[in-house]
């Protein structure tokens, strides 16, 4: 079982400004070196303790990234999103997926001024570079990085880090279904669809083959069963069934089984079944 893994980034001393003033080109030369950068060999993997391939130095400036194609997008990014599905446990095809549809492929607008690939926002607590960008909403704000492996290292965090999502990681780390179908349930995204697009872009690209290759070394995932004590919670005014699945880490569509419930309305006192894991002594 992949080892969940612990880590603080220091995104406050890498990005200390509010905008980068300088700007450069990310030229040949600069992308070979990239590469080169998460071109460790499995050994050399192994000795890092935590598990985290090495990040590139934060110069301040700003590193544009040309890319021209969905295939030269997977192509630049394909080993980033495998180094962090070892030391997170996210598909690479998820990761790369999210990354494909939510910057355009690198070519979106956002991407293109922030290098932010997941279109991840600013959320409370966050103290690095923004950009406004107009989204759900118009102006709001994005968190901006100097560099993309950046922004796909805060991909990781951002997912492992949130009681929301806490549930995905009880999924095989190659079930790409189950974590699209997962993302849109936890509320990751608000198009209904969000889900097919992922797994359409991981079909027609067969990202499918980065996670293989990531089992196939032996960070794979059969994933310990666990088992579940069943009680009773009681709604409090102001609950909704998305605020007592976060609670319990299970999903709405969960909670609505166990409780047989057709519909969504809930009424102050009403007992629900919920579940908790069973520790196992």
């Amino acid at each position: 079982m992949i080892k969940r893994i612990a880590f603080v980034f220091g995104l406050s001393v890498l990005l200390t400004g509010c905008f980068a003033k300088k700007r450069t080109t990310y030229n040949k030369r600069q992308k070979k070196e990239t590469q080169a950068i998460v071109k460790n060999d499995e050994n050399t993997f192994k000795e890092k303790k935590d598990g985290l391939y090495p990040m590139p130095d934060d110069t301040g400036k700003f590193v544009k990234f040309p890319i021209s194609s969905v295939k030269e997008y997977i192509a630049t990014f394909s080993e980033i999103a495998q180094f962090e599905m070892k030391a997170y446990g996210i598909p690479a095809s998820i990761t790369l997926a999210q990354g494909i549809l939510e910057s355009g492929a690198g070519r979106g607008e956002l991407a293109l001024k922030t290098n932010n690939h997941f279109g991840i926002k600013c959320h409370a607590g966050w103290d690095g570079e923004f950009e406004y960008h107009d989204d759900d909403a118009k102006g709001e704000c994005f968190r901006k990085y100097n560099h993309p492996m950046y922004s796909f290292r805060d991909h990781s965090i951002f997912l492992s880090s949130r009681s929301r999502y806490a549930f995905l990681f009880d999924y095989r780390s190659d079930d790409y279904k189950r974590w699209a179908k997962g993302l849109r349930e936890a509320g990751y995204a608000t198009d209904k669809r969000y889900p097919q697009k992922l797994i359409a872009l991981i079909e027609a690209h067969n990202l499918t083959q980065y996670d293989q290759q990531v089992v196939s070394q032996g960070y794979e995932v059969e994933k310990e069963p666990k088992t579940y004590d069943f009680g009773t919670y009681v709604v409090q005014k102001g609950d909704t069934l998305y605020s007592i699945s976060r609670r319990y880490f299970v999903s709405v569509n969960e909670l609505k089984r166990l409780n047989k419930m057709r519909g969504d309305t809930l009424s102050i006192g009403q007992k629900l079944i919920v579940k908790t894991e069973k520790l196992n002594k």
